[in-house]
């Protein structure tokens, strides 16, 4: 592992944090922190640790010894000094002598004694941290170490490849326990550069950052030489169709399996991230694969992001698809099965109440393929994703050198539900569309960006398309949430399918369609061209049509409903003088968006159509707003607000009603009117 340190970047830190009034100590401890977490062989989302004693001062000047140490919820990657927050270390060395502390009794301990209350709980291990005398103390969960300490026999293996200048720390749980015995062990030689914890990770420690990072360094690199001078190929690689399926084959039907049914046609959806290397592939395509994900994860920690392990797929067909959905649809309930005894099986060792987590798989590997991470949010999916590719790393590499044998199932179940991991799963709350995939048409127009804003803000990701790519592109990323933009000529079915591809490679499927691009011609009907009544069909209608059979391929793969919006428009019930190109279409959409819902209700899908009128937008801007209001004597408030409640109806009024529709789970087959009230335009 190549040391990164640079003086010349260090020195830059401190002088650009002393500015901030952040001491050199803290200033040097985000430095190598930063270097420490920007390595995923080292650190990944939010685990590891790094700490530092030093000296700050209160609100009222008093100084204090305090032990910086990082704080939950804070990535080492892109960490601030406010990340490490202040703890005073003296409270801490004295529950030392403790010979019980419970982890909330421990992190009250924690929290009595911040500088600032404002900050975040210290890490769980922060107790560790404070024991171990040094300044500066590291600690992550390198994958090259976790080979060694993964090991069948790892505590020998360990003290030959470290030497005697490491401690070796047996497997206990992280807390007050691990802190102690931590302790205990630097004690027995306090000349050590730091301790490997068996099943878990490493600590190294020194007098300056850099000695610490160095150290970290230096203990990692052995590792990584004793595996790379002393592994075999551990695998054998197994047979594969001859005519192997594409990931998109199988993301849509995969993601619905995974899919955690509430009952009543009610889903918790979880988003795909499709993942594959030569790495990947040499591990999924092996045929020790599935023993391989029985044995568990590498280091506890990573039961937080996948559970017990990964799910196995057996290699796809593609000459046999349908086949293909009913095996997995075999495997997710297996391993549901099996969690559910895991559960049941640990929970009942001891008297404490828990709740168990959804006994879904979070990564599965898939021979000739790759993997798939799982997850509420593309951002989970994409850390469960990371995550397996460093299991891997790991457990290939001490399948190399030896048997891969991880942390105990009843060792990794305490700390998968861990009252501290419980708690904050429980302060998580999920929006209404958490987990589902939103695409709107027209979305670069006012209404479809309203639209996607509205969705986005209820927690859908969203796929922005627009026949300008960079437009759609610009609503996707001001509305935020991962969301994405897409150049999609709705007229144009190849282009369509192209669209609703990419949806299902980036987020694994699709859950609610917004149709929504259209245009709008005036001619008299009966001198109308008819290219030009062609023309606002292809838009106004067959486009509807081509976008709604996409959304239903999926869907239908998905097995977990879906929802069909359609933009209808006024026209469509209330025909207007000289917009016979535009109404006429617009009704066939109407019946179009009934007709879904007639033959696929029982495919649990909804189908739904927004009725509005007179809104701001591509169709209606303001030189034809002046030009109508001019007509009519009017002022354009007058002209805008033209209805029963004397109001201008916005985009954002609109928005609000396709989100209404497809919050509405027993609402199929409705027409909702959006126009402040028109008596002739409503439905009869």
């Amino acid at each position: 592992m190549k040391n990164l340190w640079s003086d010349t970047d260090a020195e830059a830190m401190v002088t650009t944090y002393a500015a901030k009034g952040v001491n050199r100590d803290l200033a040097l401890r985000t430095y190598t922190t930063r270097l420490l977490g920007g390595d995923p062989r080292l650190v990944l989302h939010g685990g590891g640790n790094t700490s530092v004693k030093t000296k700050v001062s209160d609100l009222v000047g008093d100084e204090w010894d305090v032990l910086c140490v990082k704080g939950s919820g804070w990535d080492m990657g892109i960490i601030e000094p406010a990340g490490l927050p202040a703890v005073k270390i003296a409270p801490l060395l004295k529950a030392r002598k403790l010979t019980k502390l419970s982890d909330e009794d421990m992190v009250t301990l924690q929290r009595a004694n911040l500088i600032d209350p404002a900050s975040p709980n210290p890490s769980v291990e922060a107790l560790l941290h404070a024991f171990i005398p040094h300044k500066f103390v590291d600690h992550t969960h390198s994958t090259g170490v976790l080979a060694i300490a993964d090991l069948e026999g790892s505590m020998e293996v360990s003290a030959r490849v470290f030497g005697p200048k490491m401690g070796l720390v047996p497997y206990v749980m992280p807390g007050f326990d691990l802190a102690k015995l931590a302790a205990e062990v630097f004690d027995r030689n306090p000349t050590v550069d730091g301790l490997i914890l068996d099943k878990h990770g490493i600590f190294t420690f020194g007098a300056t950052a850099k000695e610490a990072y160095d150290r970290m360094i230096h203990y990692v690199t052995l590792a990584e030489d004793y595996v790379a001078k002393n592994g075999r190929k551990p695998f054998t690689p197994a047979a594969l169709p001859a005519n192997l399926a594409r990931p998109n084959d199988i993301a849509a039907m995969l993601r619905g399996a995974v899919a955690v049914s509430k009952g009543e046609g009610r889903y918790d959806r979880m988003i795909g991230e499709f993942r594959t290397s030569p790495a990947i592939l040499e591990f999924v395509n092996a045929a020790q694969v599935e023993d391989m994900a029985s044995r568990g994860v590498s280091t506890p920690d990573l039961s937080i992001r996948i559970k017990t392990g990964p799910m196995v797929l057996p290699a796809p067909d593609a000459t046999d698809l349908d086949g293909y959905k009913a095996v997995i649809a075999e495997r997710v309930a297996k391993f549901a099965e099996n969690y559910t005894t895991y559960f049941t099986q640990n929970d009942g060792r001891d008297d404490v109440k828990r709740v168990m987590l959804d006994p879904m798989p979070r990564l599965t590997l898939v021979p000739g393929l790759g993997m798939f991470g799982h997850g509420r949010t593309l951002k989970d999916a994409r850390i469960a994703a990371d995550v397996g590719e460093m299991w891997i790393e790991a457990a290939r590499d001490a399948e190399s050198i030896g048997r891969f044998q991880p942390v105990s199932k009843p060792d990794l179940f305490d700390l998968e539900y861990w009252s501290l991991e419980q708690a904050k799963l429980a302060g998580a709350k999920a929006k209404p569309f958490t987990g589902q995939v939103a695409v709107v048409t027209g979305g670069a127009g006012a209404i479809g960006a309203a639209t996607a804003k509205a969705f986005a803000r209820e927690g859908a990701h969203v796929v922005v398309l627009d026949l300008g790519g960079g437009r759609a592109a610009e609503v996707a990323k001001s509305i935020g949430n991962q969301s994405i933009g897409l150049a999609c000529d709705v007229t144009d079915a190849a282009s369509v399918r192209a669209a609703f591809d990419a949806a299902v490679s980036i987020y694994g499927g699709v859950d609610i369609v917004v149709s929504n691009a259209g245009a709008a011609w005036e001619s008299p009907i009966a001198t109308m061209d008819d290219a030009l009544l062609r023309r606002s069909f292809e838009l106004n209608f067959f486009s509807h049509q081509s976008v709604a059979k996409n959304a239903v391929r999926i869907m239908k793969e998905q097995a977990t409903g879906g929802v069909l919006l359609f933009n209808a428009s006024k026209q469509a019930v209330n025909p207007g003088a000289n917009f016979g190109a535009y109404g006429l279409p617009k009704a066939a959409a109407l019946f179009l968006s009934r007709q879904y819902a007639l033959e696929h209700g029982k495919d649990g899908i909804r189908s739904n159509a927004v009725n509005a009128d007179r809104i701001r937008s591509g169709l209606l801007n303001d030189e034809m707003i002046a030009n109508r209001s001019a007509a009519r004597g009017l002022s354009v408030k007058d002209y805008m607000g033209g209805n029963l409640l004397g109001l201008e109806v916005t985009a954002d009024d609109v928005a609000q009603a396709f989100v209404h529709q497809a919050l509405a789970e027993r609402t199929t087959a409705d027409v909702t009117t959006v126009d402040g009230g028109n008596i002739a335009a409503a439905m009869r």
